[in-house]
C-alpha cells in the first residue's frame, strides 16, 4: 500500500467526519488531506453554516472557484483531443460539459444530495443544487490537492465516466453559441437583456432574458439561472429566424457594412 494511502486510512481513525471522508474518496480516488473545504462544499446557500471566526458561510466561493478550474481543464482536454477542431468547435463541446443541466445530472449520480446541506429538495426548480456543488467540490479538490490531482479527478472521474464523447461532438444544444455564430456570419449585433428577476413560490430566483438581434426584438425566456435564460431565448430566436421569412429578412437588413 502506498505510504500515503496508509497515512489517510489512519487519519480516517481520528477524522470527525468520517462518513463524507469516505464519500469523497469514492468519488474522486483519493482520501482528502483536508476535510474542511469538502464540507463546506456540501453548504447550499439556503442553509449556511457560521464559521470559527464568525463568519456565515456557503458553498458558493467554492463554486466560483470550481467553475474557473473546470472551464480551464474542459478546455485544455478538448484542445488536446481535438488537434484539427476550430475554436467554434471546441468552445461549443466545452459549453455541453460545463452547462448546468450536464453538471446536475452528475451531481445527481454521484448522489451529492445526500451530504448537500439545503432547505430545499434537489429535485426541484432550484438552481441545480447537485450542479453547484459539483463545481464547489472542484474548488475543494483544487484547494486540497492541487491542480493536477485535481485535473486528473475531471478527466477520469468527471468527463470520461460521465460523456460519451463521440456521441457529444455529434449533438448542438448550446443554442446561445449557434445564434451567436449565426450574427458573426451575417454581421448582425446580438445583445442579451435581463428584462425581469423575480423569485416563484418556492423562492427560487426565476430570470427573464431577451434576445435582440440588429436591435429589433426577437425573443424572451424565462429560466432558473441567467445561462438558462439565455439558452432558452435563443433557442426560440433560432426558431424564429427559421420559421419567419420576413423576421429573418428585417434583421439581416441591419447588417452591418
Amino acid at each position: 500500500m502506498p505510504l500515503s494511502n496508509a497515512i489517510s486510512l489512519i487519519k480516517l481513525l481520528f477524522v470527525k467526519d468520517k462518513e463524507l471522508y469516505v464519500f469523497i474518496h469514492r468519488i474522486t480516488g483519493y482520501y482528502p488531506r483536508d476535510i474542511r473545504p469538502y464540507q463546506l462544499a456540501m453548504v447550499h446557500r439556503s442553509k449556511p453554516v457560521k464559521m470559527p471566526d464568525g463568519r456565515w458561510a456557503n458553498n458558493e466561493r467554492l463554486e466560483f472557484l470550481g467553475d474557473a478550474v473546470l472551464d480551464t481543464v474542459v478546455a485544455e482536454f478538448l484542445y488536446t483531443t481535438y488537434p484539427g477542431k476550430h475554436e467554434g468547435f471546441l468552445t461549443s463541446t466545452r459549453a455541453k460539459i460545463v452547462q448546468r443541466e450536464s453538471l446536475n445530472r452528475i451531481g445527481n449520480s454521484l448522489h451529492l444530495d445526500s451530504h448537500v446541506h439545503a432547505l430545499m429538495h434537489s429535485n426541484s426548480h432550484n438552481s441545480y443544487i447537485c450542479g453547484n456543488a459539483l463545481e464547489a467540490l472542484v474548488g475543494a479538490c483544487y484547494l486540497d490537492q492541487g491542480y493536477q490531482r485535481c485535473r486528473k479527478f475531471i478527466i477520469n472521474r468527471l468527463i470520461k465516466k460521465h460523456f460519451d464523447l463521440n456521441d457529444l461532438v455529434k449533438t448542438e444544444q448550446n443554442f446561445k453559441s449557434r445564434l451567436i455564430e449565426w450574427t458573426q456570419k451575417y454581421r448582425v449585433t446580438i445583445e442579451f437583456e435581463l428584462v425581469d428577476s423575480y423569485t416563484d413560490a418556492d423562492k427560487n430566483p426565476v430570470f427573464r432574458t431577451a434576445v435582440i438581434l440588429g436591435g429589433i426584438y426577437a425573443s424572451d425566456a424565462v429560466g432558473y439561472s441567467k445561462k438558462e435564460s439565455h439558452q432558452s431565448a435563443s433557442k426560440k430566436a433560432l426558431d424564429r429566424l427559421r420559421m419567419d421569412q420576413q423576421f429573418c429578412e428585417q434583421v439581416l437588413s441591419t447588417a452591418l457594412n
